[in-house]
C-alpha cells in the first residue's frame, strides 16, 4: 500500500513534496512592534523546511496595523515587510519546502491600544475591549488591505496564500451570527454574513492567481453559532469564487467549553469535504504518523496540518517515515545522522 503521507500534492501549478503542512502559529515575536521578521523566524522556520516538510505556512500576519492580535504579531500592511519576509521565503524555499502565508485580520480580539474594530459592537468577554461596529469605508479599507497584503506577498515569493476565517478572527466574525449582528448586507442572513469574505476574495484575486486556502472555525460550539453543516454551502460559494481548499479548524469565536481529543476537528473536515466536494486540510492534537495516514488513506482530508507537534519535534516527516516505512531523502549535511 503506498503510504499517503509522503505523496505529492498538486494545487494550481504548485506542488508539495508531501502531505505534511506546518499550521501557522503565532510567534510573538516582533518585540518593536513593527512588524518586521527577525531573527527568530528565520531559524524557526527554515528548521522545519531542513526537516522536511511539505509545505510551511507562516503565522497570522496582519494586514493592518490596527488588525494584529498582539503589537508583537509578524505584518504585511507595508512595503517595508517585503524585505524581510522575501529572505525568509527563498530561506524556506531553498531547503525544498514551499512558502505560504496567512493573511489575517484580528477584529474585535486584537489586544492593542486605541480602536478595534469589528461587524458589531460586542467584545469577545467581559474582559476585552468592546470593539466600534465598522463603517462601509472601514469595510472598504480592510478589503483593500487584503489585498495590497496579498500583493505584497506575491512580491516577497510566497506561493501559497491563505486567508483567516477562523478563530473568531474578523473574517470569521462576519461569517458567525453570534459575532455578527448588522442589519445591512453584511449581515442578517447567510448570504450576507459572507459577503465580506466574498469581496476579500475577490480582491485578493485582482493580484494572486496562486493557490489559495481559507481555514475556518467550523464549528462555534454555542446553541446559536455555527456548526460544520453550516460551512457546505459557504465552502461551496468559496469554491466557486477559486479557493483550492478549506483548512479546518473550530472555536474561538465566542467563549466555549471544547471537547478536545486526538483528531477531534477531523469529523468537522470529513462533513465539508464531503458535502461542498472540495479539499480540506486538517488540524488539530494529529501526533502519530498512522493517526495521519489513516486520515489520508480514509480521504478525511487531502492534507494534514501539524502544530505544535511541529514545534516539539521539527524533524517529525523523518520521525513519520521511519515509523511508516517509507524512505525519504535527508539533507545532505544530515545524511550520517538520518540513516
Amino acid at each position: 500500500m503506498t503510504v499517503k503521507l509522503f505523496e505529492p500534492y498538486t494545487i494550481k501549478g504548485l506542488t508539495l513534496k508531501n502531505r505534511i503542512v506546518m499550521a501557522p502559529m503565532c510567534m510573538y515575536s516582533c518585540p518593536d512592534e513593527d512588524g518586521k521578521v527577525q531573527d527568530w523566524h528565520y531559524t524557526h522556520y527554515t528548521s522545519r523546511a531542513v526537516g522536511q516538510v511539505g509545505l510551511i505556512i507562516l503565522e497570522a500576519t496582519a494586514v493592518t496595523e490596527q488588525g494584529r492580535i498582539s503589537p508583537n504579531d509578524l505584518g504585511i500592511w507595508s512595503d517595508d515587510h517585503i524585505e524581510g519576509l522575501s529572505k525568509l521565503t527563498g530561506m524556506i524555499k531553498s531547503h525544498g519546502a514551499a512558502a505560504g502565508i496567512q493573511l489575517s485580520h484580528a477584529g474585535r480580539k486584537a489586544e492593542l491600544e486605541g480602536e478595534i474594530l469589528a461587524p458589531t459592537a460586542l467584545a469577545f468577554n467581559e474582559k476585552r475591549k468592546t470593539p466600534k461596529e465598522m463603517s462601509k469605508e472601514d469595510i472598504r479599507e480592510t478589503i483593500e488591505a487584503f489585498k495590497l497584503g496579498a500583493d505584497r506577498a506575491k512580491k516577497a515569493g510566497f506561493e501559497l496564500i491563505e486567508l483567516h476565517g477562523a478563530h473568531g478572527y474578523l473574517i470569521n466574525e462576519f461569517l458567525s451570527p453570534v459575532s455578527n449582528q448588522r442589519t445591512d448586507e453584511y449581515g442578517g442572513s447567510v448570504e450576507n454574513r459572507y459577503r465580506f469574505l466574498s469581496e476579500v476574495i475577490e480582491a485578493v484575486k485582482t493580484v494572486w492567481d496562486g493557490p489559495l486556502f481559507v481555514r475556518v472555525s467550523a464549528n462555534d460550539y454555542h446553541p446559536e453559532g455555527l456548526r460544520p453543516e453550516d460551512y457546505i454551502p459557504y465552502a461551496k460559494w468559496m469554491k466557486e469564487q477559486g479557493v483550492d481548499l478549506i483548512d479546518v479548524s473550530s472555536g474561538a469565536n465566542v467563549p466555549a467549553r471544547i471537547p478536545v481529543f486526538p483528531g477531534y476537528q477531523v469529523p468537522f473536515s470529513e462533513v465539508i469535504k464531503n458535502g461542498a466536494e472540495i479539499p480540506t486540510g486538517v488540524v488539530g492534537l494529529i501526533t502519530e504518523p498512522k493517526q495521519a495516514e489513516e486520515i489520508l488513506q480514509n480521504g478525511r482530508a487531502d492534507l494534514v496540518l501539524l502544530a505544535r507537534e511541529l514545534l516539539r519535534d521539527p524533524y517529525w516527516p523523518r520521525t513519520a517515515a521511519k515509523e511508516l516505512g517509507e524512505e525519504i531523502k535527508s539533507p545532505v549535511q544530515y545524511e550520517r545522522g538520518w540513516k
